[in-house]
């Protein structure tokens, strides 16, 4: 669409922060005034659309709808996105490891086992390791110390946390960015370790290396939109 605006602030309001496009507060795509938390998430939003040319690439404004799918949607129902995460806790792909005579075993060993550790020590939980594909329940203890967790979180720090789990198929992954202090590219590699090891046994192909960008690309923005929720 063409660009309907000359200029772009930030309004400090009761409760939050305002993009304004020519003084006109923004509003969600449903309708309600789009406050945010955090003034750096604020002018990171407004930098958004300070960058858009003539057209505006609605695509290109990733904080925009991130926000908008907070307060419209899992503002709305909280509880229902927490169900929705906790699936992926359920399902988690650091879970699922190869047998240990398989070749990419030790990887995963190297990759996933810190990650998952780190996590049982720090919320005194136990996770279930699979071999194979074959689904195993996680312990109910396990599933209702995440769930507290995740019922704890605000609607702004659960669109970051769903956009990661989706993009990681984790929800491991996903708690380990939220606790700050972790390169994005890394943390992705991890959850992608097996994608990763099968294209350096095959090969990878053009198409699966642009997807496989794209995708850390938003993982990237949702961490970086984390961090800017707790600034």
């Amino acid at each position: 669409m063409k660009r309907f605006y000359k200029n772009v602030s930030v309004a400090p309001l009761e409760g939050g922060y305002q993009i304004l496009l020519d003084d006109r507060g923004l509003k969600t795509v449903g309708g309600a005034p789009q406050i945010v938390p955090s003034e750096s998430l604020a002018e990171a939003m407004a930098a958004e659309w300070a960058a858009q040319g003539d057209e505006v690439d609605t695509g290109s404004l990733f904080l925009r709808d991130l926000v908008d799918f907070a307060i419209d949607q899992i503002g709305s129902d909280h509880a229902a996105h927490v169900d929705q995460l906790l699936a992926f806790g359920e399902t988690d792909t650091l879970c699922y490891q190869a047998a240990p005579d398989e070749p990419f075993f030790q990887r995963q060993q190297d990759l996933w086992e810190p990650v998952l550790t780190r996590l049982e020590n720090r919320h005194d939980i136990r996770f279930e390791l699979i071999s194979g594909i074959i689904h195993r329940p996680q312990p109910a203890a396990t599933l209702a110390t995440l769930r507290a967790k995740l019922e704890q979180q605000d609607a702004f720090t659960m669109a970051g946390l769903l956009t990661l789990a989706s993009l990681a198929a984790s929800l491991t992954i996903a708690l380990t960015a939220l606790e700050g202090g972790h390169d994005p590219a890394t943390l992705y590699a991890i959850s992608n370790a097996e994608e990763d090891w099968q294209a350096e046994q095959w090969g990878w192909d053009a198409e699966a290396e642009d997807i496989r960008q794209k995708r850390l690309d938003a993982f990237t923005q949702a961490m970086h939109y984390l961090e800017m929720l707790r600034s």
